[in-house]
Parts: structure tokens; C-alpha cells; sequence
């Protein structure tokens, strides 16, 4: 009866369904001298898990944050920030007096363009000008 009893505690165990006071009669069987044979292989489990159950960690465990790292590192990301912003806004000022630049000499050299072909506009002016007034004269 025993035994039937322990192989169905055993089958609800590694099912996952058993309760606190289930796996404590496991322990304590497995744990005693008189397992039977065929259940001799759970055995060691069962004792290393009672023996795993004691451990304690007795280290003390270093707490000790340096809050100066921290602070030098919040220091150099706004360094870097600002820096950034600053030579990033010179840097876009630059690229758009550039732009402005560029756009200027492009327009006064359609400027120049049209007005060179004005000049020569009125310079075939200027020569019927001075046909004309030859001709007046002669008649």
C-alpha cells in the first residue's frame, strides 16, 4: 500500500501537481533507508534537492556604486551637446549663406546675360540712328 501510494505521488510530481505536504512524504521516503528497488534512481534527486534546500550564500555582495563615474559622464554628454549645437547651428548658418550666395551670383549672371544681349540690342539701334541721320542729311 505504501509503495502503490509513493509510485502515485511519484507520477503526480513529475506532472507538476502535487502540494507542499505531498513533496515533503516524497523527500522523506526517498531521503530513508528502505526505498525499493525500482524507485532507487529517484533517490539521489531527492536527497541532492533536500541538501540544495540548506545552501545558503554567505558572501557579502558589493553594493558600492560610483556615483563619480556618473556624474563626470552627465558632465561630458552635456559638453558634447552643447558643443554640437553650437558648431551644428555655425555650420548650418554657413551652408545657408552659401545657398544665399550661390543664388545671388546665379541670378546676376542672368542679370548680366540679358543685359549684354540689350547692349547689343542697342548698338544695332545706335547704328540706325546714325543711318537715319545720314540719310536726313543728305535729302
Amino acid at each position: 500500500m505504501e509503495l502503490d501510494r509513493i509510485e502515485k505521488l511519484l507520477e503526480k510530481y513529475f506532472e507538476a501537481q502535487t502540494t507542499e505536504a505531498e513533496e515533503q512524504v516524497l523527500r522523506d521516503y526517498f531521503t530513508g533507508d528502505n526505498v525499493a528497488e525500482h524507485l532507487e534512481q529517484y533517490s539521489a534527486m531527492f536527497s541532492f534537492f533536500s541538501s540544495a534546500k540548506q545552501e545558503r550564500f554567505t558572501k557579502q555582495v558589493p553594493l558600492k556604486t560610483s556615483k563619480v563615474y556618473y556624474r563626470w559622464i552627465s558632465v561630458a554628454a552635456v559638453a558634447v551637446l552643447v558643443f554640437g549645437i553650437y558648431f551644428g547651428n555655425q555650420y548650418q548658418e554657413r551652408r545657408e549663406a552659401e545657398y544665399a550666395y550661390l543664388q545671388t551670383k546665379k541670378a546676376l549672371g542672368l542679370l548680366a546675360q540679358n543685359l549684354d544681349r540689350g547692349t547689343q540690342k542697342v548698338a544695332y539701334l545706335n547704328e540706325f540712328e546714325e543711318t537715319k541721320q545720314k540719310i536726313y542729311k543728305n535729302n
